[in-house]
């Protein structure tokens, strides 16, 4: 009878799905974009508004450039999306910007990307859950209160149906996300054609007001509009994780990764520059500092960017308002998924290199990376809950991690290009590699300079946790690696294989009572012929001990019977001290420790026993010489938890002898 976890495990997560079904895994395109793109896609409801928030420190009059900033950072992703395109099709792997790093700059800068990704994902789930649950409670004010714990709950259930496989969560999440992208393109459309017809879009905060925190000239301007722009540029997180992904596309593998990526530029540049020009139309007002707002009643939260778009478009009371809001908080709570998607495969592959436990290489029943999916989701609710589910706050150690590893990932690839140029003679070749260097070329001067912009802006403002962070993780790596280089060597047989023979073979078997457990364990022992055999048991009372002596002698036991002093009433401490006299006398013999077990089947049981057999074997295991075998017995509950066994016979009036086998 399968027992109350395993069947609640089968009903959660599905039944297990065998090895060779995980061809049928794989994505086609259409579901392939909402799972690897909605992070991407998602950052469309709030790139606009982090440019605005940033721009209000200034006043209204710092709004003018909004323009320059969102065409710059539109600019940016359609570079970003054409340089990783040329990775897709040189490392189709699924490594990544990790593998084009290592094979390219080196193991150093592999891990260097790695650790930056690695972060990156964690707070793409805390950042997108956090973004989401606060749009909803734009539209639902009630929900303000409870923000932490609704995030943790929704990290919860992604958390679920990604470990029922990639392709059950791909299929969940594909219908929302194109939900998403059909509302929101509705309103573009919508909102457009009211403001080519000669009507006016007022959203509810054109009237307010903003006052201005510092008077920004010169360089002070600069510098505010640069953090802007680094703000905004929050909207190329997730563009990676075409690239880590390729693996899970249907084949062509490459090609289709690289249209998903084409159609991804396409979606999210065409949306997000439509959100920003209706924000503009409609005169959205906000500001980080709600203080800032001269005319918001007192004790209000202003809506959200898109929320305000949505109202200015279609209407205070529309459907329409509550049917975009509640796809744009789905939207961002989903792109938690991109992560979920990455961060698992990224994981496995760090443990194939030792860089990670081995236990993330392994696949779950439902054939997904089970415990990098768990592993990720801890992570994650940690940072929700630390930083109070606060985009705000959040944001501030975004992008960090992203650029790292957009900068680590272009210039790999420049070095890819040139090795291959070095050894192609072939003219057409030549010149599709060349095109390809000058793109990556393009890619990694752009994202190099925006690293450098956002390091300088957000510094200050939180970033030093991510920048703090990376180093420990690689460090970490790097200790995880040397621990498993260091353990190949320690077990890595001579040249000349000698096989392992002990000269003698000395058995030791526990004793606390003359029951049934310590007979089979006496038998178990003799079964192997050891080459000597002495039965041990420890004195912390000397009546008990008294009795087990009678009857030891009563039932004529063939084995000679130890008793250890313990003046202290200790157990594990006397028997190890036996155990380690006993190899000193003969060092080059093995000692084997044979240890009766109960075996029970209700939790509620093992706790009541087997605690000093425990403690003994965690012992006895870091003596050099020595092997501990458990001898178990199943009682009677243990059937109800295995397969169905006979009642084993009531005890004998007398002990049956043990008959001696040398």
């Amino acid at each position: 009878m399968p027992s109350l976890m395993g069947m609640t495990k089968r009903l959660l997560v599905g039944r297990p799905v065998r090895s060779e079904m995980l061809g049928e895994a794989t994505l086609p395109k259409k579901i392939a974009l909402p799972v690897f793109a909605s992070d991407a896609l998602s950052s469309v409801a709030y790139a606009t508004e982090e440019i605005l928030l940033v721009l209000s420190a200034g006043g209204l009059a710092m709004f003018h450039y909004t323009w320059y900033l969102a065409g710059g950072v539109a600019l940016l992703m359609l570079v970003v999306v054409a340089s990783y395109r040329q990775n897709v099709h040189a490392y189709p792997s699924g490594g990544g910007d990790y593998e084009v790093a290592t094979t390219n700059l080196g193991p150093k800068a592999g891990l260097t990307v790695a650790s930056a990704l690695m972060v990156d994902y964690t707070l793409t789930v805390a950042v997108s859950t956090a973004a989401g649950v606060a749009n909803l409670a734009s539209a639902i004010p009630a929900l303000n209160g409870h923000v932490v714990l609704i995030c943790v709950v929704i990290i919860a259930l992604i958390t679920l149906l990604n470990l029922r496989g990639v392709r059950e969560s791909g299929t969940a999440f594909a219908i929302p996300t194109y939900c998403f992208i059909a509302a929101v393109a509705i309103m573009i459309i919508w909102g457009l054609t009211q403001l080519l017809i000669g009507h006016h879009l007022v959203a509810e905060s054109a009237n307010y007001q903003i006052h201005s925190t510092t008077n920004y000239t010169g360089l002070a301007l600069g510098f505010l509009l640069l953090r802007a722009f680094a703000s905004g540029c929050t909207a190329l997180t997730g563009v990676e994780a075409i690239s880590n992904g390729v693996p899970a596309f249907k084949a062509p593998k490459s090609k289709n990764a690289a249209t998903t990526l084409a159609l991804l530029g396409g979606i999210a540049v065409t949306m997000f520059a439509g959100v920003t020009a209706l924000a503009l139309a409609s005169h959205v007002h906000t500001a980080e500092d709600a203080s800032q707002l001269i005319g918001l009643p007192a004790g209000d939260t202003p809506r959200t960017v898109i929320a305000q778009v949505a109202r200015a478009v279609f209407g205070d009371s529309s459907p329409m308002f509550y049917l975009l809001q509640f796809f744009t908080a789905l939207i961002l709570v989903l792109a938690a998924n991109t992560a979920f998607n990455g961060f698992p495969v990224l994981a496995s592959i760090l443990s194939r290199d030792g860089y990670m436990p081995r236990q993330l290489r392994n696949r779950g029943d439902r054939l997904a990376y089970s415990n990098g999916i768990l592993l990720l989701s801890a992570l994650a609710i940690l940072l929700v809950i630390a930083f109070r589910a606060s985009p705000t706050r959040l944001i501030q150690l975004y992008i960090i991690g992203v650029f790292v590893s957009f900068v680590c990932s272009q210039t790999g690839m420049i070095r890819h290009w040139n090795r291959l140029l070095r050894e192609e003679t072939d003219p057409s070749a030549r010149g599709r590699m060349k095109r390809s260097r000058v793109i990556n070329s393009v890619g990694a001067g752009f994202t190099g300079t925006v690293l450098v912009i956002v390091l300088a802006t957000k510094f200050m403002k939180g970033a030093w946790i991510v920048v703090v962070a990376m180093p420990i993780i690689w460090l970490v790596m790097r200790a995880i690696q040397r621990h498993y280089q260091s353990v190949a060597v320690e077990l890595t047989p001579p040249e000349r294989l000698r096989p392992f023979k002990p000269h003698s073979n000395h058995a030791v078997v526990l004793v606390s009572k003359l029951h049934l457990p310590t007979l089979r364990a006496l038998g178990y022992a003799k079964a192997t012929r050891p080459d000597s055999i002495t039965a041990v048991t420890v004195e912390i009372d000397a009546e008990e001990v008294a009795a087990l002596r009678e009857q030891w002698d009563a039932h004529d036991i063939p084995v000679p019977l130890t008793v250890i002093a313990s003046p202290y009433r200790e157990i594990t401490r006397p028997v190890v001290e036996f155990v380690k006299r006993m190899r000193t006398e003969n060092p080059d013999d093995i000692v084997t420790v044979y240890v009766p077990e109960y075996v029970l089947g209700r939790w509620w049981e093992q706790i009541l026993h087997n605690q000093s057999a425990l403690r003994l074997k965690g012992r006895l295991l870091y003596q050099r010489g020595v092997v501990v075998a458990s001898v178990p017995y199943q009682l009677r509950s243990a059937a109800d938890h295995g397969h169905p066994q006979v009642p084993p016979p009531a005890a004998p009036k007398a002990a049956p002898p043990l008959q001696e086998t040398r």
